[in-house]
């Protein structure tokens, strides 16, 4: 659909039109369940279009399932007694977090994050149900630094641990912020690893002392140490690298927080009301209010993470007809709850926009996009300045090459929760929540389109609006 009339004049929206942001959409950390408010129904739509917990790894064999027992029986969880389940690349089950109830089996503080490694091949798995943004991030530095040792480990034993930190339970914002690094503390069921370090141990005893060989019992309990561990000269078995920095994040404690680290600088963005707000090293932190679209927006803007509104990639890549389609397609629930979605063609919904005229003039959303876009054609930029608080978001998109712009474009979303396409692809527990509010044939309406727009090339779409 391009964006055209009806029309209201762009200058004046810029200083009239200002969008109230309303409440939070922040939602919990979890992914939806079948157990969730939007129904079994709903949320088997969105399984069967692989929307929600996605790109699951299967697991069939008996000796994984039995290798996963150990891990949750080290853990003082239940074995599951489920013959096959799904697991994600951090070992998460959604089966066996129902079959035990707990969606946060593998996270019950909401910090120093649990794993559970079957093989290798969870390393391009997604993470699914996580309450911090960069657990992905960190699993996938864990996977890269360590692929020898997890890829000889996994061959006779399961690998689990924590994701370590400095901090026990999360209370108030500093504790967030004296995070800094996480350290992967690193077990194996069968101690593979344990008694690969006590073969190096012999063997390097073997090497220095001249009377070592003399030993039978020491040769002895090498040779059954080698059954187990292997070749340790072959195969390196201990991990090289468990240590990772803790950068830029988002959380779902108090509600959604950001936080963004700069030189010099930590950034946190967040409701006023979350504990330590503003009272957490304040000579160290800047603190805004999730709610002050101004400040956000400058913030973003002064530290680079904001890619400006030029014609040099608005022209090319569809994002401000994007942008107006998500908003019609917004304002169409809104003023007929219940409409039927499923005709919703190019012809269709032109036709009910020149029958509605004057409701979009007076929403302003796709005439200030329309009025941007001819501004754009004319003079290839646009002047932001001359924009009230809100109606930036609409423009704005993080900067490609900046290492927070997934993290930027989540944020982005909490301001244009009518994106439904955006909110799905970097802010999916905001997604889902929406989700669960929508009726029936809208939901329908809203898989539609995720698959037609999204599903059919992910990387193709995120290159195309987002330069990612």
């Amino acid at each position: 659909m391009a964006l055209a009339a009806p029309e209201t004049a762009i200058h004046g929206f810029y200083h009239q039109q200002n969008l109230r942001f309303g409440a939070p959409l922040f939602p919990l950390a979890g992914e939806m369940s079948p157990r969730d408010r939007g129904g079994a129904s709903a949320v088997k739509r969105l399984y069967d279009t692989e929307l929600i917990y996605g790109r699951l790894l299967p697991v069939t064999q008996p000796h994984l399932i039995e290798r996963y027992n150990k891990a949750l029986k080290a853990f003082a969880l239940p074995e599951t007694k489920l013959e096959s389940f799904d697991i994600d690349k951090s070992g998460f089950s959604p089966q066996i977090a129902d079959e035990l109830n707990d969606p946060d089996y593998l996270d019950p503080n909401g910090v120093n994050r649990r794993f559970i490694i079957l093989t290798p091949s969870q390393s391009t798995l997604p993470v699914m149900h996580t309450q911090f943004s960069n657990t992905e991030a960190l699993m996938y530095e864990f996977f890269t630094a360590n692929a020898r040792a997890i890829n000889a480990l996994t061959i006779k034993d399961v690998i689990y641990g924590e994701i370590e930190d400095n901090v026990a339970i999360v209370d108030d914002i500093e504790d967030l912020l004296s995070i800094q690094q996480v350290e992967f503390n690193v077990l194996s069921a069968d101690d593979v690893l344990g008694k690969a370090a006590e073969l190096r141990t012999l063997v390097d005893r073997l090497k220095s002392e001249p009377d070592a060989w003399r030993d039978d019992a020491m040769l002895e309990h090498m040779v059954d140490l080698a059954k187990i561990a292997g070749d340790i000269r072959e195969n390196r078995l201990v991990p090289d690298k468990v240590v990772f920095r803790h950068d830029a994040f988002w959380t779902s404690h108090f509600g959604g927080c950001y936080v963004f680290n700069d030189e010099k600088t930590t950034t946190v963005i967040c409701d006023s009301d979350a504990p330590g707000f503003r009272r957490s090293r304040p000579w160290q932190v800047s603190y805004i209010s999730i709610r002050d679209e101004a400040r956000v927006y400058r913030f973003l803007a002064e530290t680079g993470r904001l890619d400006p509104p030029r014609a040099s990639w608005l022209e090319t890549s569809g994002f401000l007809e994007h942008r107006g389609e998500m908003a019609i397609r917004a304002l169409l629930r809104k003023a007929e709850p219940g409409a039927v979605f499923d005709r919703m063609d190019a012809v269709w919904l032109q036709t009910w926009m020149h029958r509605n005229a004057q409701l979009i003039a007076e929403d302003g959303i796709y005439p200030f996009l329309n009025g941007v876009k001819r501004e754009i054609a004319q003079t290839g930029r646009i002047e932001i300045g001359r924009i009230a608080d809100h109606p930036r978001f609409l423009l704005a998109r993080g900067r490609p090459e900046h290492k927070d712009a997934w993290l930027v474009n989540r944020l982005i979303t909490e301001y244009v929760p009518s994106d439904f396409v955006s909110r799905y692809v970097f802010n999916k527990q905001g997604f889902y929540k929406d989700y669960a509010g929508y009726d029936d044939r809208f939901r329908q309406h809203v898989v539609e389109t995720l698959k037609t727009t999204y599903l059919t090339d992910k990387a193709a779409f995120r290159k195309r609006l987002y330069g990612l």
